[in-house]
């Protein structure tokens, strides 16, 4: 970012307002943000003490210290604490009982709203169903479930056991739910029969039998009715223990809670393990303060159960937000569903993937501001027009976050005391140590852009993986490169205020030169066209300067000619520098993503290295496999 001009200022923290984080400044001190952060970043067992008293987690056994041991790896947080991720998360139903907790809404079945009441009533029941199939402290419980009450139920009740809840989407296939599922060897399995998306019924009782016949750990199968009620097994189940009453199971902080796994895209994917004390201390912190959260609100994400922004989204509950829940097509019928669900649901956050702004951005939708204060972004980097469409249409801040599904949670976002500028995140988040380094290890200056690091430990980043008894593939995941530092694998650039840019994945670098260039600089300008839907860089080794390949997914009715490709290099040359211009661009019939919407940079430039897509990419994890058919026959040989 050296000598590049800034975005404008979009938002500035209004002084009649009094946010959570604006209260929790004042309590310890430091009304100034950069005091604030910096206490929080220096003194992390001060700070994580008292953010954890000011958002109200509730401890069965108050630890002692926050940060027992301060290490990476091998930290140990609140090291004699003992809680429960359940119990805090229906805290708020005890004052509340006939105020909303869940709206659900479906392209599946009709409208749903769940009270705390009710939802901490069917929680014990279906707690004490699972006790009875033989669930304890320990076990899992897998589910292949979207996103609905059912499946927020069945997690808090495994989470209220001490046993370890994970989740699929049923739009996953079946080899990419075996690969996950069979790592964890889960006791009970919850699955669905199918689900409708957009007009389109998915019948999924196949692929459900291929899984549960691939996973023989499993001891009982309970199916919910989703578009069959007549087959349903799960009102019967809760109905098994009617005067069940809420209880949980105090566990220590590092007591596994959910095992997340990473895309799968480049080999069998992770199974991240999150313990209790770091999901709740962690979300309590970025929801109620970041997002300024709390029981007046509505919380929406769009996401699948097999995203980490469901367990985000899940985590409303912990500072008592009512959280509103969406199965189905996004863009069914039209772009407006998303955003008319947030008007008639009255949300106050809501978030998306950065490539859905852009598209509405590029549709033109106007949609209504309603109840929100704030809009959220993640997935990928969001282009500077995606920040001011948002300011210019809604009136309101982006909150665009960078994290991952390593920690749950975001290292980088939004504060209601920094202002925000176009296509910036503004500022590192509190109690989180980032930094940009340089390829030996050392800290970069303001706007240089370098590998995206943490320098001291988060509560949430994860206990270990599965199945790992010596932290080796952890240790080799995220500490190998620079000892006793977190890295994360994208490129990041600071300002001299504190706020930053994330330009993509540093394994997806294109390297021009001996310049290093972010991917999301390409697509920020090529998408901004009205004649492209989709883009995809890569930089091949090779020669002086390798091989730089643009690939574009054109709208419908337009073809790749001369003008074109003159029109894309001019504007690449023009907007970003003459060493991104591509030296070859291709159209392509569509280009696959993860489920979760991110691009397969690095799986598409090992295929056009030789490697077999089917060693690379796993069927099940990205949309329209098929596609990488298109790279496996290239002839790169005749392209140079």
């Amino acid at each position: 970012m050296t000598n590049v001009e800034r975005g404008e200022v979009l938002w500035t923290p209004p002084t009649d307002v009094d946010s959570s984080m604006e209260r929790f400044a004042a309590r310890v001190g430091r009304p100034a943000w950069s005091d604030l952060l910096n206490w929080s970043i220096t003194e992390l067992d001060e700070f994580w003490t008292e953010c954890n008293r000011f958002t109200g987690v509730r401890w069965d056994s108050e630890p002692t210290r926050a940060l027992g041991v301060d290490a990476m790896p091998g930290a140990r947080w609140y090291p004699d604490g003992r809680l429960n991720y359940a119990a805090n998360a229906l805290l708020h139903g005890r004052r509340r009982d006939t105020e909303t907790a869940i709206v659900a809404r479906s392209q599946t079945r009709g409208n749903l709203e769940i009270d705390w009441r009710s939802l901490g009533v069917d929680v014990a029941r279906c707690a004490a169903s699972l006790a009875a199939r033989g669930v304890t402290a320990g076990d899992r419980v897998a589910a292949y479930l979207p996103n609905i009450p059912e499946t927020v139920i069945a997690f808090l009740a495994t989470a209220s056991l001490g046993a370890v809840w994970s989740s699929c989407a049923p739009e996953f296939g079946t080899r990419s739910v075996i690969d996950r599922f069979s790592q964890i060897e889960p006791k009970v399995l919850l699955v669905i029969d199918g689900y409708r998306y957009g007009s389109k019924t998915i019948d999924r009782r196949d692929e459900v039998a291929s899984i549960r016949a691939a996973l023989p750990s499993v001891r009982s199968t309970i199916t919910i009715g989703y578009l069959d009620p007549s087959i349903d097994e799960w009102r019967p189940m809760l109905d098994e223990h009617p005067g069940a009453s809420f209880e949980h199971r105090p566990v220590s902080a590092d007591h596994p809670l959910y095992v997340l796994f990473s895309s799968g895209t480049t080999g069998l994917p992770k199974p991240i393990v999150h313990g209790h004390g770091g999901i709740v201390t962690e979300h309590m912190k970025v929801l109620g303060l970041h997002h300024d959260l709390g029981p007046t609100d509505r919380f929406c994400w769009f996401t699948t159960t097999g995203w980490m922004m469901w367990n985000y989204l899940v985590s409303g509950l912990l500072v008592g937000s009512t959280i509103v829940l969406f199965d189905g097509d996004p863009a069914h019928p039209d772009l407006n569903t998303l955003w008319n669900l947030a008007h008639e649901t009255d949300c106050t956050g809501f978030g998306v993937s950065a490539p859905f702004l852009m598209t509405c951005r590029k549709e033109g939708l106007r949609p209504e501001r309603g109840s929100l204060r704030w809009v959220g972004s993640t997935g990928a980097p969001l282009p500077a027009d995606g920040f001011r469409w948002v300011r210019s249409t809604l009136d309101v801040p982006v909150h665009s976050i960078s994290g991952g599904t390593d920690i749950c949670s975001a290292f980088v976002g939004s504060s209601p005391l920094v202002p925000l500028r176009a296509g910036e995140i503004p500022t590192r988040l509190l109690g989180c140590a980032v930094e940009a380094y340089d390829e030996s290890g050392r800290e970069l200056p303001v706007g240089h852009t370098g590998e995206l690091v943490v320098t001291r430990p988060m509560p949430s980043m994860p206990v270990g993986f599965w199945n790992d008894e010596d932290g080796a593939r952890y240790r080799a995941s995220y500490f190998d490169r620079f000892p006793g530092v977190w890295t994360h694998g994208d490129w990041i650039t600071f300002t001299d205020d504190g706020s930053c840019v994330i330009s993509g994945r540093s394994d997806a670098t294109l390297n021009r030169g001996g310049v290093r260039l972010g991917t999301s600089d390409f697509y920020s300008v090529v998408e901004n066209l009205p004649e492209i839907v989709d883009s995809l860089v890569v930089h091949l080794e090779g020669g002086e300067t390798g091989r730089l390949l643009l690939f574009l997914k054109l709208a419908d009715g337009r073809a790749l000619d001369d003008e074109l490709r003159a029109l894309v290099v001019a504007r690449l040359r023009r907007d970003l520098s003459p060493r991104h211009v591509p030296d070859l661009l291709l159209a392509v019939p569509d280009l696959p993503r993860t489920l979760s919407g991110k691009k397969l940079e690095i799986p598409v430039k090992r295929i056009l290295g030789g490697a077999d897509p089917a060693t690379v990419v796993s069927p099940g994890a990205v949309t329209n496999y098929e596609a990488l058919s298109f790279f496996a026959r290239l002839d790169l040989p005749a392209l140079a």
